[in-house]
C-alpha cells in the first residue's frame, strides 16, 4: 500500500526526494509528484502549496490519481499552546478551521456537513506517527534544535488550527487562540493547510495524520524565525520522522 508524504514547502521535502529510489516524476494538475520507494516502502511525495485550497487539490489528486492508502503531512507551524516552543513537535489528533464562521446558522468553526467543529485525524496512523516522533527525538539527542534554556524538543499531541493566514503578531495570535480555548478547544499550533487535507481524507475515507514542527510562536518575531527554521532545521526533522514512520508501517 502506497503512503503519500505531503509537505507545504520544498525545503521540508528536499531530503526525502533525494533519498527516493526508483524515482519517477509525474506532473498532474500543475503539480509535480514523485513516485518511488523510500526506506523500502512505496511512496508518493508531493508539495501541497500554501493555503487550504492548494492543499485540498493536492490531497484529492493523491487519492483519485494515485490511489494512496494513507496521507501523512509533514511541515511546520506556529506555536499557540502554553509550553509549545520553537523546536517542539506537534502530532495533530484533530483539526479546526479557524477562519470558518457561518454563525449563527452553525456553531463558529463548524464546517457544515461534518459532525462537529473538530475534523479528526486517523487514531491508528497518528499513534504510529507519535511513535516515530518520539523515536526521532530520542535518537537525535538534541542535535536538531535546543532552546536558549537548554531544553530539548518535546512532543505534543492535540488540536491544530488551519486558516488562510500567516500569523505574525502576538495580538492576532491571541485573537485566534483565546475564543477557541474559551469554547473548549485547546489549540496547540496554527498553520495553513492541514484542516483542508483532513476534510478531504474524511470525504474519501482515507487515513490521515499530520506532524508539525514549531518554527515560531506565531508572534511579532514569526517573520524572522520562520525562514531561518525552514532553511536550517525543518528538513532534518522531516527526514528522520518519515524514516521512523515508514519502519513502523
Amino acid at each position: 500500500m502506497t503512503t503519500a508524504i505531503l509537505s507545504a514547502l520544498p525545503e521540508e521535502q528536499s531530503g526525502l526526494v533525494g533519498s527516493l529510489e526508483q524515482a519517477r516524476r509525474v506532473t498532474h494538475a500543475g503539480r509535480a509528484f514523485w513516485q518511488g520507494v523510500l526506506h523500502g516502502k512505496p511512496v508518493v511525495l508531493a508539495l501541497s502549496g500554501m493555503g487550504k485550497v492548494a492543499a485540498a487539490t493536492t490531497a484529492t489528486v493523491l487519492v483519485e490519481r494515485f490511489g494512496v492508502a494513507r496521507i501523512v503531512f509533514t511541515g511546520v507551524a506556529g506555536g499557540l499552546g502554553d509550553g509549545v516552543r520553537v523546536g517542539d513537535v506537534v502530532v495533530a489528533l484533530d483539526y479546526v478551521q479557524h477562519d470558518m464562521d457561518v454563525s449563527p446558522l452553525f456553531q463558529r468553526w463548524h464546517v457544515p456537513g461534518y459532525a462537529g467543529v473538530r475534523l479528526p485525524c486517523d487514531a491508528g496512523l497518528s499513534a504510529h506517527l507519535s511513535g516515530a516522533v518520539s523515536a526521532c527525538l530520542q535518537s537525535a539527542g538534541g542535535q536538531f534544535y535546543v532552546n536558549s534554556d537548554g531544553r530539548p524538543p518535546q512532543l505534543h499531541r492535540g488540536l491544530v488550527a488551519s486558516g488562510d493566514q500567516f500569523v505574525t503578531s502576538a495580538q492576532v495570535s491571541r485573537a485566534l487562540r483565546d475564543p477557541l480555548v474559551a469554547a473548549g478547544h485547546d489549540v496547540l499550533a496554527v498553520e495553513m493547510e492541514g484542516a483542508a487535507v483532513a476534510q478531504v481524507c474524511l470525504d474519501y475515507g482515507v487515513p490521515f495524520a499530520a506532524v508539525r514542527t514549531i518554527s515560531d510562536r506565531a508572534d511579532d518575531d514569526a517573520h524572522v524565525d520562520f525562514p531561518v527554521f525552514i532553511q536550517t532545521v525543518a528538513s532534518r526533522y522531516a527526514d528522520h520522522i518519515v524514516r521512523h514512520l515508514l519502519e513502523l508501517l
